[in-house]
């Protein structure tokens, strides 16, 4: 029900958010807005998010990275959405789609009526002109597009005004689980013309919050959408995602009433968070990988024994009780076991450093080497302290005689640098994007993404075939098979060591509803309510 308001009120609530919209903590007044009604108590105002990093680009284009998606999410849609808390798949910018009995013609009717934040129209002209930008750039410069569609493409034709034709090359089993990715938010033509290399500073789409501004390692903050199409919302005023490194002074700052929600919460301060009545937690669906990269074509790690050696020399249990208080499970493959196509009959590198310094030995290794070991500076889900991880693997290492110097960058540098192959081995993750196999493994490991989601330039034609053979058939039972298949040579390679499967938590004060963490990483904060 919605309470009644004076006019003098209303001034008073428009006054009370301009002030704080810029401030740390949540400002409250009705929503009052005309399509749907307010819960009672319900405010709009502010929602502070403090987070581990900045974003490396607000153009999801162009990036790889969850800080970035954690933004974008909000500002842009596109043609398909994945469901609340999981990647089933359903309308979003198109509101109907089919497939050919080829499989070679996908057909989009798009929904009619939205604009985008400058006031230009959504419509086909402007969904060709999003495929055509991704399929003219580069690897390098539109990785999800590469990685996801590659030459696979044909064309994108505008049939009518809200009608899109594409055309492959070769049927794309995932293709509209890949479209409903983050990185594949429709973009206005207008915006980015105008714009050019400077979009990736001044986003601009048809979701339910606009940019307003972003100060580099501090804030980006994000406002209510007054003509968003999905009539009521979205229900708050203003985001501001605040970045804020270190786990602990980010629970600090949700406990002070600094910032309202946080992600990268430490496991051991769960229970601390759960006993206070002011906060509370949620859980993400869990759909990610931590992993050490090693990359392929350095020193020693060319060898092959000497990753197995490496694999066998880290003990994943001690991992997980230090730094997870066992919210996680060990990985043993490169995604984890909710994903369809998982082989649950790989077994896993036990840990046994013995067995580790006779293949050292084997490959010509006996007295051990000197390698960096990147550590990451940020909290992620499915890395809680990259630092204090990195020294855990520094010891299980030197156990061996491997000495690794723990190096590391900041964020976009760091990425930057692992990107073109010059860690010896880093740590990083993945949280998925879709929900299947084809974006962890031919995404991760394939040859063909090696210089975009591929650090460990790890290269197998046999397993680039069997990734290839998977994309392009619809059969889903065939396709677990193939990547089945894949997943066992991976492990014999070792281009990798995964480490576990995260469950992670985020926190917020009690007054939060409607926040569903969505197992992409990708928070979309459109229901959000914040109440007095």
């Amino acid at each position: 029900m919605k309470k009644k308001k004076s006019f003098w009120l209303l001034i008073v609530l428009m006054v009370s958010t301009l002030i704080f919209a810029g401030c740390n903590s949540s400002t409250s007044g009705d929503n009052g807005d005309e399509g749907g009604e307010a819960d009672e108590g319900s405010t709009g105002g502010t929602l502070v998010f403090g987070r581990g990093g900045d974003s490396t680009s607000l153009d999801p284009a162009i990036t790889t990275e969850g800080e970035a998606f954690k933004v974008t999410k909000n500002i842009f849609e596109t043609l398909v959405e994945f469901g609340e808390q999981d990647t089933e798949l359903h309308p979003g910018l198109a509101t109907d789609w089919e497939t050919s009995e080829d499989g070679l013609t996908q057909t989009l009717k798009l929904r009619e009526g939205v604009k985008f934040h400058d006031g230009t129209d959504f419509n086909a002209e402007a969904v060709v002109f999003n495929f055509e930008r991704w399929m003219a750039g580069n690897k390098e410069q539109f990785y999800y597009y590469n990685s996801q569609f590659g030459d696979k493409v044909d064309s994108v034709t505008a049939v009518d005004d809200y009608t899109v034709e594409v055309k492959l090359n070769t049927a794309i089993a995932p293709f509209y689980k890949n479209l409903a990715m983050s990185p594949f938010g429709i973009a206005s033509p207008t915006a980015i013309e105008e714009h050019g290399d400077k979009f990736l500073e001044n986003p601009v789409g048809t979701g339910p919050f606009k940019f307003q501004e972003w100060k580099r390692n501090d804030r980006i903050t994000i406002v209510k959408n007054e003509e968003y199409w999905d009539e009521g919302l979205p229900k708050l005023d203003s985001v501001i995602f605040r970045s804020i490194p270190e786990n602990s002074a980010r629970l600090n700052a949700l406990a002070s009433g600094e910032v309202d929600l946080i992600d990268g919460v430490n496991f051991s301060d769960v229970q601390q968070i759960e006993d206070n009545p002011d906060l509370q937690t949620f859980e993400r669906p869990t759909m990610n990988v931590a992993y050490v990269g090693l990359t392929n074509t350095r020193g020693p790690l060319q060898e092959k024994l000497v990753r197995q050696a490496l694999n066998h020399a880290v003990n994943k249990e001690e991992i997980i009780d230090a730094f997870y208080a066992g919210a996680a499970d060990p990985a043993v493959n490169p995604m984890p076991p909710v994903i369809s196509g998982y082989n649950d009959e790989i077994e896993d590198y036990p840990y046994d450093p013995e067995k580790a310094k006779e293949l050292l030995k084997e490959a010509g290794y006996e007295d051990g080497f000197e390698m960096e070991l990147w550590a990451m500076p940020v909290p992620r889900p499915y890395m809680p302290d990259g630092q204090k991880i990195a020294e855990a693997l520094q010891a299980d290492f030197a156990e061996i005689g491997v000495k690794a110097k723990i190096v590391s960058y900041e964020w976009g540098t760091y990425l930057e640098k692992a990107n073109n192959g010059e860690a010896d081995s880093f740590l990083l993750g993945w949280t998925g994007d879709n929900g299947d196999a084809d974006n962890f493994l031919y995404v991760l490991l394939d040859e063909d993404a090696i210089g975009s989601n591929n650090y460990t330039y790890y290269k197998n034609s046999e397993v680039h075939d069997l990734l290839l053979e998977a994309q392009a058939t619809t059969d889903q039972a065939k396709r677990d098979e193939l990547y089945k298949q894949a997943q066992v040579i991976i492990k014999e390679d070792a281009p990798w060591i995964p480490l576990v499967h995260s469950r992670p938590i985020l926190a917020g004060k009690s007054n939060i509803k409607n926040f569903l963490p969505h197992p992409t990483g990708s928070d979309l904060l459109s229901h959000v309510e914040v109440s007095q």
